[in-house]
């Protein structure tokens, strides 16, 4: 478990494709105003991490809420909400159907406004011109990102990627900047004015959200940035996609 800031921390899991490509996941707890905790996502932990979390949260009572914000990120759904019981449960419609006996309360997150039940702790974003939940259950490109007021850091899954290597070469091979997810081509409504609409959700994403310092990225790594760094790279990722963006604009409109 890593902490980013005084009241922010972050934990990196495991997630192997077809059991062989560690491409990472993770989970992040923040600390309120009021000295409870919230989690966002859940992740598969090791003995020292679980020990870690629960000290940190007094042995999880502190923890007064859970929110997942990826709808096909379920695995640990049931585990981490074992793990808090007590903790007020939010997440997608996904995650309602995929374990409908957990209490889930208030209406699901990708559908929550800007007065949400935690908006006094962080702002939330939904790409738009993309179904939340694809047909093609592969593709995994919307989510709810969540930018925590406090801190500034920002907590994604799949939206956003950064591309590092696991282990020890992790920590001598340069990460990535930020990207696109690579299957946003099959992400985009099928409708004119899509690929439009998430080319001005990214662009206004990067100038609203222009002060975050930190990414933590699902997939793979934790991103630091300089002073203005968010914005280049959420630029600069937006036109690495505009030729997919372009094809869809000349087939649809």
């Amino acid at each position: 478990m890593e902490k980013l800031a005084d009241t922010f921390w972050n934990i990196r899991g495991v997630f192997r494709v077809v059991g062989v490509l560690n491409i990472g996941t993770h989970m992040s707890v923040v600390k309120r105003d009021n000295g409870r905790f919230v989690v966002l996502d859940g992740c598969e932990l090791d003995d020292a991490q679980r020990e870690a979390l629960l000290a940190l949260t007094g042995n999880g009572e502190k923890v007064e809420a859970v929110m997942h914000v990826h709808p096909f990120h379920t695995l640990h759904v049931e585990a981490t909400h074992q793990l808090f019981p007590k903790a007020t449960l939010y997440g997608t419609a996904r995650h309602r159907q995929k374990a409908p006996s957990l209490p889930w309360s208030d209406a699901p997150v990708e559908d929550w406004g800007d007065d949400h039940p935690l908006a006094d702790t962080f702002n939330l974003s939904v790409p738009e011109g993309v179904h939340f939940v694809s047909a093609d259950e592969r593709v995994h490109v919307a989510s709810v990102l969540v930018r925590h007021r406090q801190s500034g850091i920002v907590h994604v899954d799949d939206t956003f990627n950064v591309m590092a290597a696991s282990g020890t070469l992790g920590k001598i091979l340069p990460q990535s900047s930020l990207r696109m997810h690579p299957m946003l081509s099959r992400a985009l409504k099928q409708e004119p004015g899509a690929a439009d609409a998430y080319a001005g959700w990214a662009r206004w994403l990067a100038s609203a959200w222009s002060k975050t310092s930190i990414v933590c990225a699902a997939h793979s790594a934790v991103r630091e940035l300089p002073p203005g760094g968010f914005r280049k790279e959420v630029e600069d990722a937006l036109q690495k996609v505009s030729g997919v963006l372009d094809g869809h604009r000349r087939r649809y409109g």
